[in-house]
């Protein structure tokens, strides 16, 4: 998919309010900030979900759609458009809110 490239320097939220931490093992960056790849599971910190009367926060965050034509030792690059799953364990929660990017960098 294509759009703007997500970095370490991105702001994503689960939907409940949660911040995701974003680290990588990827050591390509861009105007400082490493470029976030499919392949990352962000720990999400802050999330208030309830189910019910039970606490059942965000836990991590996984991802799918990543760039189509940009990839870092084979991997996908995280694009504007891709979809993160935000969860407690194996329990989906919603999607990850990307609030925002690092403009200059864009992938195809």
């Amino acid at each position: 998919m294509p759009g703007t490239a997500l970095t370490t320097a991105s702001s994503i939220m689960c939907p409940h309010g949660g911040q995701a931490v974003l680290k990588t093992s990827n050591s390509v960056a861009t105007a400082g900030a490493a470029i976030l790849l499919e392949s990352d599971v962000h720990n999400v910190i802050g999330c208030t979900f309830y189910n019910g009367s039970n606490y059942s926060p965000c836990l991590t965050i996984e991802w799918k759609a990543g760039a189509n034509a940009v990839t870092v030792n084979g991997t996908k690059v995280l694009v504007k458009s891709s979809i993160g799953t935000c969860k407690n364990g194996q329990i989906i929660q919603g999607v990850a809110l990307i609030n925002s990017t690092q403009l200059p960098v864009t992938a195809q």
